[in-house]
Formats: C-alpha cells, sequence, structure tokens
C-alpha cells in the first residue's frame, strides 16, 4: 500500500532535485556566456542573443541591462540551496544569511527588469508584457511576504511564500524550458516569431504561471488530508519533473549549447 503522505514528499523532492539540475546547468551558461563576455569586454557578443541589449546612449539602461544578466548568476545559483532541508536545518546561519542575500538580489533585479520593461521600447504583444509584468511584480509581493512572516516566526507561511517567490524568480528559466518542451514535442519545430508576439510566445513566456498553479495544488494537497489528492499531486509532480529534464536537456542543445560554442 502507497502512503500518500510519503508518496507526496517523494515525488516533491523528485521535482525539486530535477529543477535544481536544470538551473545548475543555467547557471553554468549564464558564467561561460555574459560573464567571460564581460570580462572580454564583448559586449556585441551578448547583444546577438538579446533583444534590446546595449543601446547606443542609453547609459541607465545599458546599466540596467548588464547588472541584470550578472545578477541573475547568484540569484539562480543561490535560490535552490534555500530548500535543502539538511542546509536548512543544520546550517541555520548561513540559510538565513543565504536567504537574505536570495531576497535582496531578487528584488534588485526584478525592480530593474521592470524599469527596462517600460523605460526602453517595447518588444512583443501586450500579453507578453502583461505576463511579464505580473512576473515582476509577484516576485516582489511574494519576497516581501516571505520576509514578514519570517520576521514574525510564522515559518511554515514563510516557506510556501518562498517557493512561490521561487518559482517567479525562475520565470526566465521557465521561459527557456517552454521552448525546450515545445522544441521536444513537435520533434525539432522552433515556435514563435522574430519580435515574440505569436500566441506561441505568449503560451511559453507563461510557463512560470503554469508551475506557480503547480505548485499551489501541491501545496493544497499537502494541507488537505485526502489521500487521493495527495496521490495525484505526486504524479503531477513527477510528470512535471520529467518534462523539467526533457526541457532542460532540449534547451541546452537548442539555446545555450550552440551560443557558446559560437
Amino acid at each position: 500500500m502507497i502512503d500518500p503522505r510519503k508518496a507526496l514528499s517523494f515525488a516533491g523532492a523528485v521535482w525539486f532535485v530535477t529543477a535544481a539540475i536544470g538551473q545548475l546547468a543555467f547557471v553554468l551558461y549564464i558564467a561561460a556566456f555574459y560573464y567571460v563576455s564581460t570580462f572580454q569586454g564583448d559586449f556585441a557578443r551578448m547583444d546577438s542573443r538579446v533583444i534590446h541589449g546595449f543601446i547606443n546612449g542609453d547609459l541607465l539602461g545599458n546599466a540596467l541591462f548588464l547588472s541584470h544578466v550578472l545578477l541573475a548568476f547568484w540569484i539562480t545559483a543561490s535560490g535552490p540551496m534555500q530548500f535543502i532541508p539538511q542546509v536548512r536545518n543544520r546550517f541555520r546561519t548561513f540559510h538565513r544569511w543565504n536567504g537574505r542575500f536570495y531576497l535582496t538580489v531578487a528584488l534588485l533585479t526584478s525592480s530593474g527588469a521592470l524599469m527596462l520593461t517600460y523605460l526602453r521600447p517595447h518588444f512583443g504583444s501586450p500579453a507578453l508584457l502583461f505576463v511579464n509584468t505580473a512576473d515582476g511584480v509577484l516576485i516582489i509581493a511574494f519576497g516581501c511576504l516571505a520576509l514578514r512572516a519570517a520576521l514574525k516566526r510564522r515559518f511554515d507561511d514563510h516557506r510556501r511564500w518562498a517557493l512561490r517567490m521561487f518559482i517567479a524568480v525562475s520565470g526566465v528559466w521557465f521561459f527557456r524550458l517552454g521552448y525546450g518542451f515545445y522544441f521536444f514535442i513537435t520533434a525539432g519545430e522552433m515556435p514563435g516569431s522574430h519580435n515574440l508576439s505569436g500566441p506561441a510566445d505568449i503560451a511559453v513566456a507563461s510557463t512560470w504561471i503554469f508551475a506557480l498553479a503547480g505548485l499551489e495544488f501541491y501545496l493544497l494537497a499537502q494541507r488537505r488530508r485526502s489521500g487521493a489528492i495527495k496521490l495525484v499531486a505526486a504524479a503531477m509532480a513527477i510528470a512535471a519533473a520529467g518534462a523539467v529534464l526533457v526541457s532542460s536537456y532540449f534547451a541546452a542543445h537548442m539555446f545555450w549549447l550552440p551560443t557558446l560554442a559560437a
């Protein structure tokens, strides 16, 4: 007989491990591409991979863009460590300081991203603008709520808000995974349009919303006594873990490795 509570806990751990592996690959890509390009002063190389990267005469925008891509390394590297039980329980001082660092960088990068979104020429559809804006706003909101819960020592609430923040902060990573998954299910077809205004682009950009909805169902299953709900949530988490692994593989082969080889 399967214990629903243990099954749910195991499935959640499996998803987290796959996500940590996928984010590690993303961190290595950021270091190998953006940091190396910065140290070499090769900003034109960065421009080849983004829309509205460096713009002549836009000192503030260029500074925000560079800080955003460089801080992405630290926030992606530090985030998963906050949710490893062994680290949280055995190294509490590190957990607290890493959490403060993670929150600070998250607030800085999300605020900077919102400024870039509205200070520079907009690309894509209004729906894409809404999705990206919502992500930035929710990062700030979830971060503040996680901090408030921690200060009031409501650690269960703190954990839930921190998990929501982690999903929202990972929006850019989920965006890459969305393209990787689309590439997988269509046997190599590239979705979207050149200016990210197509329906496929909007769907892919919304991947973090689907992940957030999945997290909410997982948290609901943890609180409910129903074994059936726990087993359904566990099955969904295992399926999501498989999707993360497949998507990470194809994202690496479609985006990250070709960029580094160029």
